[in-house]
């Protein structure tokens, strides 16, 4: 389980630390849990629109990131509307939950708990220090962020007790709900203190010495399932597929003037919007602003790639347009890093000179749209 050690630092992007893009600075601003308020989607609009490109980019953590921030000011405006809590730990505060609980499924309703971990989080001087891909989770019982690969997860058992996973993988210790949030914290404390050079807890040659000792039960793997976040969800809940996860300003304002009772909307890990209550009519509204409700939406995802990549070696998006979901889920990168992948089975496409490798051979960008057919339909 354990990994080389780490030689460089680690570069993970925040609102102070940005990422020196091919088209500008990047910032990524934190959602713990994905919850994002009406106000503050128009916050994120308007500093798009007056700092940076103009749109906001979904991530895989269900947070978000503005590229081409050229002028000053973010920081200041992000702190005023509470989306900067803490500048020490801007880039710790990585915490995914099951954005359907409470709406849609579940065993345990696990809203609430990632705010919650990070109140107690920004409180905590020595977590300043986590790496910046250290990633928390509280999964409501169905797996869907369990399989995220969180490097310490709650996950649902009952209703009020759940058990705690590293790495994605089981320990056998249960923990109550009313102490979820103390225990994914007493594992990341743990992980500070004895990590060295490691980034992940799945780098360290033992992930279970991180443990509290005690008795713990025989660890039970249980399947991961992701449920769809796109459509009608339950009662009230609808979920929307921006195209590639990018969101314009007037988009989010659409969204934000939406958002109904519930008052907010939630990101998911999957590159969708959920909002908890939606009308109808705000439905037919946000479809016509261009977020689709087709769930097939989500079947073809990109990395950035050119010209907003400098290592890219294709202009990923544009190609990735052209093709049509066929019922094969594809992720198009611009280079062998593939950057934005899901952690979910998919077909890799990977620009290289001259095309784009697909399942072992080199297609011209123009037999993409072939490629998924014959995935589909060997």
């Amino acid at each position: 389980m354990s990994s080389p050690a780490r030689v460089r630092a680690d570069a993970c992007p925040g609102v102070f630390a940005t990422h020196d893009a091919a088209d500008g600075p990047l910032a990524r601003v934190r959602l713990p849990g994905g919850v994002v308020s009406a106000e503050r989607l128009r916050v994120l609009a308007s500093c798009a629109e007056d700092l940076g490109d103009g749109d906001v980019h979904l991530t895989s953590r269900g947070n978000v990131q503005l590229r081409g921030v050229t002028r000053p000011g973010l920081a200041s405006r992000l702190m005023a509307a509470g989306l900067l809590p803490s500048p020490t730990h801007e880039r710790v505060r990585n915490v995914l939950a099951s954005p359907l609980s409470g709406v849609h499924g579940g065993t345990a309703d696990v809203r609430g708990l990632a705010g919650e971990l990070d109140v107690a989080l920004c409180a905590a001087p020595e977590l300043a220090e986590l790496p910046g891909r250290f990633l928390f989770a509280f999964d409501d019982g169905r797996g869907d962020v369990a399989g995220e690969g969180a490097d310490v997860c709650w996950r649902a058992v009952t209703s009020d007790a759940g058990t705690v996973l590293l790495a994605g993988v089981e320990t056998g210790w249960f923990v109550p709900r009313g102490e979820a949030v103390a225990a994914l914290l007493t594992v990341a404390r743990e992980f500070a203190a004895r990590r060295g050079t490691a980034w992940r807890i799945a780098e360290l040659p033992d992930p279970t010495a991180l443990l509290p000792r005690g008795p713990r039960s025989e660890p039970v793997e249980r399947p991961a399932r992701v449920d769809l976040t796109v459509g009608p969800l339950g009662d009230h809940g609808v979920g929307f597929a921006p195209r590639f996860g990018q969101l314009t300003a007037a988009q989010l304002r659409a969204l934000a003037d939406h958002t109904g009772l519930a008052g907010h909307a939630v990101v998911t890990p999957w590159r969708s919007i959920v909002l908890p209550d939606a009308t109808p009519d705000a439905v037919a509204r946000l479809n016509t602003a261009g977020l689709s409700t087709d769930p097939a939406a989500l079947e073809i995802t990109a990395c950035i790639g050119r010209p907003g990549c400098a290592k890219s070696l294709a202009d990923v998006r544009a190609d990735a347009a052209r093709l049509v979901p066929a019922g094969v889920r594809a992720h198009v990168a611009g280079c062998a890093r593939r950057c934005g992948r899901p952690s979910a089975p998919h077909l890799d496409v990977v620009a290289e000179a001259g095309g784009y490798r697909v399942g072992g051979r080199l297609l011209a960008a123009s037999r993409l749209a072939e490629s998924l057919v014959r995935k589909e339909n060997p």
